[in-house]
């Protein structure tokens, strides 16, 4: 277990969340814009607060804990931080006293979620088990079952635990050698397909174009997301504000590719790769979360 690792993958998850939320579903830049960050300060969306969520409880069990994650998921829950309806009306419901296996099961006439709502909370688990790739997946299916019950949503967040996991481990990364190592652990699904389509995209490719055909996150589906996401973290693994400039760049789920993308970044570059001044600007994480 490497809690250092995750710390640091929370935080760049947490900054790439609040740079992105100015942004979300905004167009992408026109040619020759210039990136600018926004004025601070940065306020985090309901992905930092699920991701501090999933940190407190890996830190406190050292595994996922299904029914402690979804009532913790529940009791922190902010109507304010941007949820989704169908994230609104499941946690509203394991807070009413739902077992979370029903909630979640009964969305979109009972297929489940397919949103990327999983995925873009899941990096820190990723490099908390950095060691051990195949536990990584495995936890990540159980950390998007409490809320993702279709397919693609526990793809989605699977695949992001893998990146995280590779990129903070001591394996051979960048494009396309972290995108095959997260294709050799993925089951047959939308989103496997996306991230195979990913590796056969230039590293040099304006990312408008890598978005075009592999998707921005507008339609908050974790297929329509996590490719994209991870081509971004595998072109710029060594170069944080990079890949927050590509996610930016392209529109679309700014706020959720930007947390994905900078978890999985952050995770093989430490706090020290993510400049001091995104990491000021960025509201501070929840109260709770400094408590030992």
């Amino acid at each position: 277990m490497h809690l250092a690792a995750a710390a640091a993958s929370l935080t760049g998850l947490s900054v790439g969340d609040a740079l992105g939320a100015p942004f979300e579903m905004k167009p992408a830049m026109a040619d020759g814009a210039v990136f600018e960050p926004p004025p601070a300060p940065w306020r985090w969306t309901d992905d930092t607060e699920m991701a501090c969520t999933l940190f407190e409880a890996l830190r406190r069990d050292g595994r996922v804990d299904q029914d402690r994650l979804a009532v913790a998921f529940a009791e922190r829950w902010s109507a304010d931080r941007g949820y989704g309806r169908g994230a609104v009306s499941l946690l509203a419901d394991i807070r009413a006293g739902v077992p979370w296996r029903s909630a979640a099961g009964a969305l979109f006439s009972g297929r489940g979620s397919a949103g990327n709502g999983a995925a873009m909370r899941v990096a820190p688990l990723g490099a908390f088990f950095r060691a051990d790739p195949d536990l990584a997946a495995r936890e990540a299916v159980l950390s998007a079952e409490v809320t993702h019950r279709h397919p693609e949503g526990v793809a989605g967040a699977v695949a992001v635990a893998l990146a995280a996991a590779h990129a903070a481990g001591d394996r051979p990364a960048g494009t396309p050698s972290l995108l095959r190592q997260v294709l050799h652990h993925l089951p047959p699904s939308d989103v496997r397909d996306g991230i195979a389509r990913a590796t056969r995209i230039a590293p040099d490719t304006d990312p408008r174009e890598a978005a075009t055909d592999l998707g921005n996150g507008s339609h908050a589906l974790a297929q329509d997301t996590v490719p994209f996401a991870l081509w971004v973290a595998a072109v710029h693994l060594e170069d944080y504000p990079a890949a927050l400039e590509a996610c930016v760049r392209a529109g679309g789920d700014v706020d959720s590719v930007c947390a994905i993308a900078g978890g999985v970044v952050a995770a093989r570059v430490g706090t020290a790769g993510i400049p001091s001044e995104w990491i000021g600007a960025r509201e501070p994480l929840p109260e709770w979360l400094q408590r030992p």
